[in-house]
């Protein structure tokens, strides 16, 4: 009996190996050497040759048109010539935390900061985790001394013990 073409398909022997649906094996694709990596659309190729030539004359007008008053265009030769801003030194003062309990001076600083706009909500969000970071490093530390000396205490109490099950 000859093998019935689904769809119309003339791959149909492949894919029924393969499973339904599939004209490719599952993880392999059908150009396994694919685009290069330097190829560029056509259209973008074309872009860039008239942006190139003409730069200048673009520039200049987008100029004009910022100094004309447009703000689009004024925020455009902005982003330009002024790099967007990174995060910068923050100058305050934290008080110091020695345990959980100095928490609330140290969000009580930083709250008032933001509030004050000496510092953004952003960088205010980022101390707190900050805070919260060194919180937690001081809770393991405590909690590490708090386990040494229980083991320390378990160590000498069946060092100290006297009975029937010690010799």
């Amino acid at each position: 009996m000859p093998q019935r073409r689904c769809h119309g398909c003339k791959f149909a022997a492949e894919t029924a190996s393969k499973g339904p649906g599939r004209l490719f094996e599952k993880g392999r694709s059908g150009t396994p050497v694919g685009r290069p990596r330097s190829a560029r659309n056509k259209a973008t190729l074309a872009a860039d040759a008239l942006f190139d030539s003409e730069a200048e004359a673009l520039s200049r007008k987008a100029v004009e048109l910022a100094v004309g008053g447009s703000e689009a265009a004024l925020r455009l030769c902005l982003a330009r010539i002024i790099a967007p801003r990174r995060e910068r030194p923050i100058q305050l003062a934290v008080p110091s935390i020695q345990s959980a309990s100095d928490i609330a001076a140290a969000m009580g600083t930083i709250v008032k900061a933001a509030a004050q706009g000496t510092v953004t909500p952003d960088e205010a969000f980022k101390l707190s985790h900050m805070v919260d970071t060194f919180v937690r490093a001081i809770d393991t530390s405590d909690f590490d001394r708090w386990l040494q000396m229980l083991e320390n205490a378990r160590a000498a109490e069946s060092s100290n013990a006297v009975g029937w099950y010690r010799r």
